[in-house]
């Protein structure tokens, strides 16, 4: 069985469709927040109204990975990625106009 059928399910999609903002949220709050707390951060992109704009930014990557296994004919993950991406959109927007 070659890498590409191994990897190449909904379930390998959803994970990393998932997984990949948290870990660059982790990464821009590790790099940006200085001596703050995660709750205190949190509380700051809210006054500073931009939560919208940093749950983008860390979902933008899962276009590259959606890229990436569409490149290498992984249609299965390229397809949970994209339907994660579209829920993290939906959170944008009820985020956007809920608040």
């Amino acid at each position: 069985m070659k890498l590409q059928e191994k990897y190449d399910s909904l379930i390998v999609g959803l994970i990393s469709g998932l997984f990949i903002p948290i870990i660059i949220g982790t990464i821009i709050f590790l790099f940006s927040s200085g001596e703050m707390t995660l709750g205190s951060y949190l509380l700051r992109l809210k006054e500073s109204d931009i939560i919208t704009h940093s749950i983008t930014l860390c979902v933008f990557p899962n276009i590259f990975i959606f890229l990436l296994f569409n490149r290498f004919d992984m249609l299965h993950a390229a397809r949970g990625t994209l339907a994660v991406t579209i829920v993290w959109a939906i959170i944008v927007f009820a985020v956007k106009f809920l608040s």
